[in-house]
């Protein structure tokens, strides 16, 4: 038997913009296509122009191409709107490829989102069986793993609720857990951790390291590059919906934080910036349009203990009250260090006409020599107004001398300095 779990060949998806995938019945297949023998090899079946067709589509992927063996856990990193979501959603046979094909060898379990598969009539208990049975799987294989999906997720006395109503958290549990201990051969994981509590999250990352030891196949999405570093032995990196780079998982990791927007620059213009898809709203009612860390010359580079000097301007498009804004300090490796709030210094801002705003931000630099990434947000009444998790890459370098091998080989996040004492002696004689 081969040892190749998914070959990817070209695979292509277009959308039309403003219209929704339609799903069609075995029925519905064949009768079109006794009615249109034709229309399946033309792409311009309503009457539609060619050059309207292209103005009102977006090639979501394009021309990906990769193979991926038995046993290996791969991560697919990328901005947001990168493609990922659909790869995923290609090879679990949720949407099917405009163009090219995959070729899934195995049985395919799939966490894409929030109680994926989950039935919300049915409960907890009815869940696990069915989603058992849509893997092939018979009851008494379910049966054995029962106990192991109920205890990992930690939902023992909602087990015989409807679904709909737990809580996200909980539905996110049981999902993972389902699709993690049910034995998929080919087990597709998008940014679903994130949901979960830093508990949950260290027990989910240490079940898929055993998934990996047990010789199954992972696809692995995911912002949090530390995760994809700690999981994954290879990485492919999506840009634009295309794949521009397929190999080991470091020196994919650097290629990304290399493409990172402000990379290169103190200032970066964030109008047209993508926003994170799954939050609704983002961007109408005020948005940021631009940040500068220090001045507009030259790229983004701080020294260490020198203070973190931004820039922000924004722009309101209706009148809203008690805004708050924040700044987050994310390492390279996705760990958010720091968070910083406007309301913990100048309380709410109690009204925002519309307009074009800037405000400014004064920052403690305690961070280690290295580069980190700026993440921006504003909300009011507990509502996200605008989200750039990935607005400006900065990099801090070390002011002092080299002193030696060993201060300069230093790790960690922050600058910080203890108060140490010099050795006294305790009176003690050696050997006593």
């Amino acid at each position: 038997m081969s040892d190749v779990a998914v070959r990817a060949k070209n695979l292509s998806k277009r959308y039309r913009i403003g219209e929704r995938d339609r799903y069609f019945t075995l029925r519905d297949t064949i009768m079109n296509f006794v009615r249109r023998p034709l229309a399946r090899f033309s792409d311009n079946d309503n009457g539609v122009s060619s050059s309207s067709l292209a103005e009102s589509t977006i090639w979501a992927l394009k021309d990906v191409s990769f193979e991926v063996k038995r046993g290996e856990v791969v991560g697919i990193i990328g901005r947001n709107g990168a493609g990922k979501s659909t790869l995923l959603k290609i090879l679990s046979r949720i949407t099917v490829p405009t163009e090219g094909e995959a070729r899934i060898y195995g049985r395919v379990g799939s966490l894409l989102e929030v109680g994926t598969g989950f039935h919300p009539e049915l409960t907890g208990r009815e869940n696990i069986y069915l989603n058992g049975a849509i893997l092939g799987m018979k009851s008494r294989e379910i049966d054995r793993k029962f106990d192991e999906i109920v205890n990992f997720a930690e939902v023992e006395k909602f087990l015989d609720t409807p679904v709909k109503h737990y809580s996200s958290g909980m539905q996110m549990r049981l999902a993972f857990s389902v699709a993690a201990h049910l034995e998929p051969e080919i087990l597709l994981v998008d940014e679903v951790l994130a949901v979960g509590d830093a508990a949950f999250q260290k027990k989910c990352l240490g079940k898929m390291r055993r998934i990996d030891q047990n010789g199954r196949t992972v696809f692995f999405v995911s912002h949090n590059l530390q995760a994809v570093r700690s999981l994954c032995k290879k990485c492919l990196l999506l840009r634009a919906g295309r794949a521009v780079f397929f190999g080991d998982t470091e020196s994919c990791v650097l290629r990304y934080l290399n493409e990172l927007p402000g990379a290169d620059g103190s200032a970066m213009e964030t109008v047209d910036s993508p926003r994170p898809k799954d939050v609704q709203g983002l961007g109408a009612s005020l948005r940021f349009t631009k940040v500068t860390l220090g001045s507009n010359d030259g790229p983004a580079i701080v020294r260490a203990g020198e203070p973190l000097r931004l820039a922000m301007e924004v722009m309101c498009n209706e009148e809203l009250h008690d805004v708050v804004f924040g700044v987050g300090i994310v390492s390279l490796d996705g760990v958010r260090l720091v968070q910083y709030r406007s309301n913990d210094a100048i309380g709410f801002i109690p009204a925002l006409k519309p307009g074009y705003y800037s405000l400014t931000c004064k920052i403690d630099n305690l961070f280690a020599p290295g580069r980190y990434t700026l993440e921006l947000g504003a909300r009011c009444d507990q509502k996200g107004l605008d989200w750039l998790p990935e607005s400006l890459c900065f990099e801090i370098v070390d002011a002092r001398p080299y002193e030696s091998l060993w201060l300069e080989a230093r790790t960690g996040y922050l600058n910080a300095v203890a108060e140490w004492d010099s050795p006294r002696p305790l009176g003690k004689e050696m050997g006593s």
